[in-house]
């Protein structure tokens, strides 16, 4: 069993700001789990405020080059893993299928969230 990581204190993120900042890719994917995410936080007692922040990765840049010949790893990932260390967002809402199996050092897989029904397609 994984350990609790608070995400808020007395109705404030746990970053000190006001607001709880979720960062992630701006492809509709991204926004419907990082809204999820929103939507399950909110429903905490005393949850903080909840903002969404867009982050462009090399993957949405560079989408002229084909996956497969993609070198290195977190094509998708790497930039908000980045914003994620550095404080400018509390937290990141990923694709499992974007992942590495490699982590940034310091990133954390924290959650997975409950999969739903795969038949209902």
């Amino acid at each position: 069993m994984g350990r609790r990581i608070p995400v808020h204190q007395r109705g404030r993120a746990v970053s000190g700001r006001g607001a709880l900042r979720i960062g992630t890719r701006a492809s509709a994917l991204a926004l419907w789990q990082a809204r999820h995410v929103e939507t399950l936080i909110r429903a905490l007692p005393s949850a903080p405020p909840v903002e969404i922040v867009h982050i462009k990765t090399e993957g949405d840049v560079r989408n002229d080059v084909p996956l497969w010949a993609v070198r290195g790893r977190a094509f998708f990932t790497k930039e908000i893993d980045r914003a994620l260390l550095a404080g400018e967002v509390d937290v990141a809402v990923h694709s499992l299928k974007d992942l590495s199996t490699v982590l940034e050092e310091g990133v954390e897989l924290a959650a997975v969230l409950t999969r739903e029904d795969p038949r209902d397609a």
